[in-house]
């Protein structure tokens, strides 16, 4: 199997069992990212990318930087919505974020959008990621958290991604992102976690958080 298993640390791989508990841990090896992201570019994208479903962790994850280096959208574009019904956990789903996608946020949300209603958790929580990376800056509109809030979907990773993207878009567009907090727009968890994560960051004045707190419900 390459050479991930010579790269294998036993320590590492149970520290990885218990934070993707949704995964079976005979599935995971133990090799970390950075060992990951520097054999991924001795393996060619078109044979990698035709070898799905993979069984390993890491070979998921070696996937997901395959797909982040190709700088043709369309191409990476269709690899993704390949990949995406073979992503089974959190680790894969938050790893997969091509830079190439940022040049294109115009196509993008289209696509966002009809992930946005999937009735996968991976593929719903990777669409809310990409709102998150690519759409709270220059090129926000409060409607791309309209329909982040929309989603129905009371999956724990689901809920905490929502919660993740509010919470960043109260760091890079606060006036925008409280009113529904305010408004009690949000599905009770999602509200409670987003004013949780609001709290701790280091990005949000001290003031912001005293009036978040009295949003909680």
């Amino acid at each position: 199997m390459f050479d991930l298993f010579s790269l294998a640390d036993e320590d590492f791989k149970n520290f990885q069992a218990k934070l993707i508990p949704t995964i079976n841990a005979e599935k995971i090896i133990g090799v970390r990212s950075p060992e990951l992201k520097k054999l991924a570019k001795y393996f060619s994208t078109e044979d990698f990318f035709k070898n799905l479903p993979h069984y390993y962790l890491e070979e998921n994850l070696i996937h997901a930087y395959l797909l982040n280096s190709l700088k043709n959208f369309d191409d990476c574009l269709q690899g993704v919505k390949f990949f995406l019904p073979h992503i089974d956990n959190w680790a894969v789903c938050d790893s997969l974020a091509p830079k190439i996608f940022a040049k294109h946020t115009d196509k993008l949300i289209t696509e966002i959008y009809c992930w946005l209603e999937s009735t996968e958790t991976y593929t719903v929580r990777f669409a809310l990621l990409m709102l998150l990376k690519f759409y709270l800056g220059d090129n926000f509109d409060k409607k791309f958290l309209q329909r982040a809030a929309e989603v129905q979907n009371k999956n724990y990773y689901v809920e905490m991604m929502t919660a993740w993207l509010f919470a960043e878009a109260l760091v890079k567009q606060y006036d925008a992102a409280v009113i529904f907090l305010q408004e009690n727009i949000l599905p009770a968890e999602v509200h409670k976690m987003t004013i949780q994560k609001a709290v701790d960051s280091r990005r949000i004045s001290a003031d912001k958080k005293i009036y978040l707190k009295t949003l909680r419900r």
